[in-house]
């Protein structure tokens, strides 16, 4: 991945709905080039997906959880249980097995305290859990979907920096 692989980047996490021409004059690159760039960071997995980024509040989701379990199975057959039914709850936008004091941490998102209250009578009846807490989220404070994208080494410089704003 080089500078202008890099700028493309930038600019599609910024907003994805940037023409080809926009994103080529911006970069310095003509539609087709720019376009097989795009072509070959999707092929390459390094873009995922383009989606629409939603505002939870103006859909009347404004309660969001931090939700900590901890479990007494570690087995491969539990995880793939309960992975499989957590995936499949919609309220649950994120999901991590986790190191340290707690196994897995869930970001839920509902309505209200009462929509919380049905997801969490539903999470623990999918298998036995030793410890769940929540955590509610008072304010958001910061939220990006943009990633620290590394900035190319100087000349000579083999290890990645990140990149400064403005760079």
């Amino acid at each position: 991945m080089d500078s202008i692989d890099l700028k493309i980047l930038a600019l599609l996490q910024k907003d994805a709905t940037l023409s080809i021409a926009a994103i080529g004059e911006q970069v310095g690159l003509s539609q087709t080039p720019c376009w097989k760039r795009i072509q070959r960071l999707e092929a390459d997995g390094v873009i995922d997906r383009r989606v629409a980024v939603l505002d939870p509040v103006k859909l009347g989701l404004g309660l969001t959880v931090f939700v900590s379990i901890e479990t007494a199975d570690h087995s491969k057959d539990w995880l793939e249980q309960f992975a499989g039914r957590i995936s499949a709850m919609p309220e649950v936008l994120e999901f991590y097995r986790m190191a340290g004091d707690v196994d897995y941490m869930l970001r839920v998102v509902v309505a209200d305290m009462a929509a919380y209250d049905t997801f969490y009578k539903n999470l623990i009846a999918t298998l036995p859990l030793k410890n769940v807490t929540s955590r509610f989220a008072m304010e958001k404070v910061k939220s990006t979907t943009a990633l620290p994208l590394p900035a190319p080494p100087p000349r000579g410089r083999t290890e990645p920096r990140l990149a400064v704003v403005g760079e």
